[in-house]
């Protein structure tokens, strides 16, 4: 058996844009896609918590260093800009690797730089 498990996350990412005109999917930093090993084209789930949509779409990577959260095409819709998200990779892992799993947690700060690389999420905890 295989488990959907989370396997890379950015944490409160403030979007940097939201153009309805370009092709979907999202921009990202490729500098903090490194961080959390996530790839350009894998599926994502986006999390606005300014509105509470939820999205899925794919990544294309951005200029490194630059800080881009970008939401294109159709998502421009349900994000705005300045609004705070979180990003969700998920991977399948087989069940005898699940115990020794630790996903990539990036907390952000407001300019969408790194502040912390966690490897859990402790239960309770407000980031």
């Amino acid at each position: 058996m295989f488990r959907h498990m989370m396997n890379g996350k950015i944490h409160r990412a403030t979007v940097t844009e939201a153009n309805l005109n370009y092709v979907g999917s999202i921009t990202i930093d490729e500098d903090i896609l490194d961080a959390v090993g996530m790839v350009a084209n894998e599926k994502v789930q986006i999390v606005n918590n300014n509105n509470g949509a939820r999205l899925e779409t794919y990544i294309i990577p951005g200029e490194r260093g630059s800080g881009v959260i970008c939401l294109n095409g159709a998502a421009a819709r349900l994000v705005q800009k300045g609004d705070i998200v979180i990003i969700i990779s998920y991977a399948l892992i087989p069940e005898e690797k699940v115990p020794t799993h630790h996903p990539k947690v990036a907390i952000m700060d407001e300019y969408n730089r790194i502040k912390e690389l966690i490897h859990a999420e402790p239960a309770n905890t407000i980031m």
